[in-house]
């Protein structure tokens, strides 16, 4: 039996049917005749055999590509959806942010929207009355608490449902991406709260796109691809894993039919030795082209998604024998770890000569960022040498 807090998943399948726009009986015969008159059900499976446990105060990530089913699990887990089959247990009450109006009814006014809400997760108006004002404050709605939610931004409506959502004291705090909605300043104030949340004994199932933030809230994480469960484990190594695909599968060989071709890339550290964190790096690779060509080339250290850690750049000047450039950095700014090398050369009126691509792998050694008591934080993607004085 679990214990409050507690969450499983047991061999779930979910499966949905294609909608059909136009239901037209010259529809359905074209379709029976372009199959041979076999009529098919059209299911696709959404969720296939995922199975994990979560145990009380633990924080868990589901990570993966639109489309690998992370939403669909997260639904059923809360009990918008139910599996097709398996079984999913849960223990104690769940707070649930899976769309930004979740829970919030337009017609009611903030007030009775919140007290509605604690009635719902199985609350007395007495207790919900204790969280009121810290809920208000939260969101930011003093001024706005006897007003019907109809008429508040898309911003008031997402603040204030996630305050309700996190400050009912559920047992289970399920969030999906959508603190990609709010401004910057509230999604770091959610991220606090999440933070205390889980301090408080609350157990977090979280579904984000940042990888660096499922990093800082999640001790493990469930990498999902088309419904099946690829990976799972600590954060820091399913993340791993998922960016490594994320990378092989962006990867193109030298052979790309563009202006300029990458023929080589080296990237190694001090005397050829393997890159280390805050020493020296360098880069060498060798370019050619159909014909002589100026551009600036662009050069990017990722973990995975398109968006890099840094980039440098240099203009250069590539003819069809080809031209060998070699990149050196003083101090290698990122934690060890496993990287690629994303490239691109760029015309001066903004053309890609050569596409924005990841073109090598290498992996730096070296300390982690920050050791913590329960593992490995990491609160930035680059690393600083710095000196303190007292």
């Amino acid at each position: 039996m679990l214990v409050k807090g507690g969450l499983r998943a047991d061999r779930v399948w979910k499966r949905f049917r294609a909608d059909r726009n136009r239901s037209l009986l010259r529809d359905e015969v074209a379709r029976l005749r372009a199959r041979g008159g076999e009529r098919s059900r059209g299911w696709t499976w959404a969720v296939q055999d995922v199975s994990f446990d979560v145990e009380p105060g633990e924080s868990i990530a589901l990570i993966g590509s639109n489309g690998s089913g992370k939403s669909t699990m997260l639904k059923m887990l809360v009990g918008v959806m139910f599996p097709y089959a398996g079984r999913i247990e849960a223990a104690g009450r769940i707070g649930a942010l899976i769309e930004v109006r979740a829970g919030i009814h337009p017609d009611l006014t903030a007030r009775e929207n919140i007290f509605m809400y604690g009635n719902l997760l199985g609350l007395s108006r007495k207790a919900v009355a204790v969280r009121f004002d810290d809920i208000v404050a939260f969101a930011g709605l003093a001024a706005a608490v006897d007003r019907q939610v109809k008429f508040f931004s898309s911003g008031m409506s997402m603040r204030l449902g996630f305050a309700v959502a996190a400050y009912l004291d559920p047992a289970i705090l399920v969030v999906d991406e959508v603190l990609s909605v709010g401004d910057a300043e509230f999604q770091q104030r959610c991220l606090e709260r999440m933070g205390e949340v889980l301090s408080d004994g609350t157990t977090l199932v979280y579904v984000s796109h940042d990888l660096a933030t499922v990093e800082a809230m999640c001790h493990r994480a469930v990498w999902l691809d088309k419904g099946v469960v690829r990976a799972e484990g600590p954060t820091r190594d399913t993340l791993h894993a998922y960016r490594q695909s994320v990378e092989m599968g962006n990867v193109t060989d030298a052979g790309d039919e563009s202006p300029v071709r990458a023929a080589a890339f080296t990237i190694q550290g001090v005397d050829g030795s393997a890159p280390a964190v805050g020493e020296r790096l360098d880069i060498s690779l060798e370019l050619m082209a159909d014909q002589a060509v100026k551009g600036r080339i662009v050069l990017g250290v990722s973990e995975g998604t398109a968006t890099p850690i840094f980039v440098v750049q240099n203009d250069v000047a590539i003819d069809q024998q080809g031209t060998r450039h070699r990149c050196s950095l003083a101090n290698l700014p990122v934690p060890s770890g496993q990287y690629a090398l994303w490239a691109a050369v760029i015309d001066p009126d903004g053309h890609y000569l050569l596409p924005w691509r990841p073109r090598a792998h290498f992996t730096v050694l070296g300390p982690e960022l920050l050791e913590a008591p329960t593992g490995v934080v990491r609160l930035s993607p680059v690393y600083v040498s710095t000196t303190w004085d007292y």
